[in-house]
């Protein structure tokens, strides 16, 4: 059975909240070395805090787009680096652009390099408003090209599409679909819904929903998340496998969830729904279940506790995350 035991393995975004806890799972997997790549745009030091002086762990700062400084060999190659919430492809449009295109095609031929594997982290984004529910990893999307989104949404549309064509001259390739997902070392003030709501149950604040809250979403615990990462790279899948958490609900829910685990929170209020946002997200994880024995096991009410806990501790150690 394949492990990561002795093997070299790059993250790329290394430093950021899914990033930093594949890191810490790799090591303790038995991984020889992890060396986290990552620019710190929106990624943190602070999430390697528990990592740093761990024998075989190494960061570099540095941005893929202008290359990767990293010696091999190297055994995996696992791309997880880009913005990844609606405040920061906003407010990075182009940053987002390049890293999904000429970053994971630098990241690609360090995997050529190397002959190694490499891990494409793409997202249900691909899938954009879908027509089609819930998403099995045939459906192509409905994706607006150039609407708000769209600079994240093709971006990563685009790397696959790279990490595919890479796959076809021979280079061992995966794609990850990820689902809405959550836990610690999330960013407070990164615009998405599981931080936002966070926090204002925390500071005893009303819930802001947007549009009449209907809208569903699937929330997957990291760990969960991180465990079929994994397994992915670990297989010989090379076709796009979704990984997310099939219960499916509300905003509206979602926030009365929050509400009840944080023990605090105001009353729901509305706000007018952003173009384009998804009306519903729900992944088939039919192939993850078969291919890799995957499915999540953190219930959402455990998962939104430890990440509570975490964000109370954040706040007072560092008030302006």
């Amino acid at each position: 059975m394949k492990s990561m035991q002795g093997k070299r393995v790059v993250v790329l975004g290394g430093a950021g909240f899914v990033g930093s806890h594949l890191c810490e799972r790799l090591l303790d997997d038995g991984a020889a070395s992890v060396t986290a790549v990552d620019n710190l745009i929106t990624g943190n030091e602070e999430n390697l805090r528990t990592l740093k002086g761990r024998p075989g762990f190494s960061f570099v700062k540095a941005d893929i787009v202008e290359g990767i400084p990293v010696q091999g060999p190297v055994d995996y190659v696992l791309n997880l680096a880009s913005p990844a919430s609606p405040i920061d492809y906003a407010n990075l449009p182009l940053e987002t652009l390049r890293v999904g295109s000429i970053g994971t095609e630098n990241g690609l031929k360090l995997a050529e390099a190397n002959k190694a594997v490499f891990l494409m982290a793409s997202t249900s984004e691909v899938y954009g408003d879908p027509l089609v529910h819930p998403q099995r990893e045939d459906y192509w999307g409905n994706v607006n090209p150039i609407g708000p989104r769209s600079v994240y949404d093709e971006a990563k549309r685009y790397a696959e599409a790279v990490t595919a064509a890479y796959g076809r001259k021979g280079v061992q390739v995966r794609i990850v679909r990820i689902f809405n997902t959550y836990g610690p070392r999330m960013r407070l003030n990164d615009g998405r819904v599981v931080p936002a709501f966070v926090g204002q149950a925390l500071k005893g604040e009303d819930f802001t929903v947007f549009g009449d809250g209907s809208q569903t979403r699937s929330f997957c615990y990291v760990k969960d998340l991180v465990d079929g990462l994994v397994r992915l790279a670990l297989s010989d899948e090379q076709h796009p496998v979704n990984i997310g958490n099939p219960r499916e609900m509300t905003i509206r829910q979602f926030a009365e969830a929050v509400r009840a685990a944080a023990g605090g929170g105001g009353t729901i209020i509305e706000k007018p729904l952003p173009k384009d946002d998804p009306k519903q997200r729900q992944p088939d994880i039919g192939r993850a279940r078969s291919i890799l024995g995957w499915e999540p096991k953190v219930p959402l009410e455990d998962g939104l506790r430890e990440t509570i806990a975490w964000f109370r501790e954040v706040a007072v150690r560092r008030p302006s995350a």
